[in-house]
This record gives structure tokens, sequence and C-alpha cells, in this order.
């Protein structure tokens, strides 16, 4: 059961996983610090309070904590948008090199074809 475990974990999928997860957590965090120290004072100079998370409503004895809802939709959005471009521009690089890869396979396959031939 050890050596299976061991199998399971050393394959490429859970570690590819492993660091996608660390990855992940310290890009949401650099997201979180843009979001609470760059956009929330730009849209404090709007706010009568000066900041997002601070906004809030009380309906009797519950208070509602609206800003802090919007403070979490703006970082989901920016992680969201900056994952979008990150990965618009991998696909990018990954399309050009199998482009020339595909030009290298249709040579390939002309050589063969002629090899045949003769």
């Amino acid at each position: 059961m050890l050596k299976e475990f061991k199998a399971f974990i050393l394959r490429g999928n859970v570690l590819d996983l492993a660091v996608g997860v660390i990855i992940g957590g310290a890009f949401t965090a650099i997201v979180k610090s843009l979001v609470d120290n760059l956009i929330n004072p730009l849209i404090g100079i709007f706010v009568q309070d000066g900041a997002l998370a601070q906004l809030s409503f009380k309906l009797g004895n519950a208070t509602f904590a609206y800003g802090k809802f919007l403070n979490d939709v703006l970082n989901f959005l920016f992680t969201a948008f900056i994952v979008f471009i990150i990965i618009k521009t991998v696909n990018k690089l990954f399309a050009a090199n199998k482009t020339e890869e595909d030009e290298e396979v249709e040579t390939l396959k002309e050589i063969r074809d002629l090899l045949k031939q003769k």
C-alpha cells in the first residue's frame, strides 16, 4: 500500500495540482493586496466612508456588510481577468510552437512518402 501511495504522489498530475494550488494561493494574495491597497482607496475617494469594505447597513439587530461582499466580488473579478490574460498569452505561445511542429511533421511525412515511392 505504501508503494502505491508513493507512486500516486509522484505522478505528474498530483505534483502539478500541488504546484497549482500553492501558486494559486500566492496569486490570490497578490490580487487581494491589489484590491485592498490600490483599488479600494480609489473607490474610497467616491464613497463617503473612505473604504469599500466598511460599507454596511443595519436592519433590526442584523448588520449587512455589503461592502465586504463587493470587495470579494472585486477580488474574484480581478483574479479571473488576470488568469484569463495569462491563459490567453500561454495559448498564443503554444499555438506558435504547434504551427512550427505541424510544419515539421508535414515535411517529414512528405519525405516518408517520397522514400516509399522509391
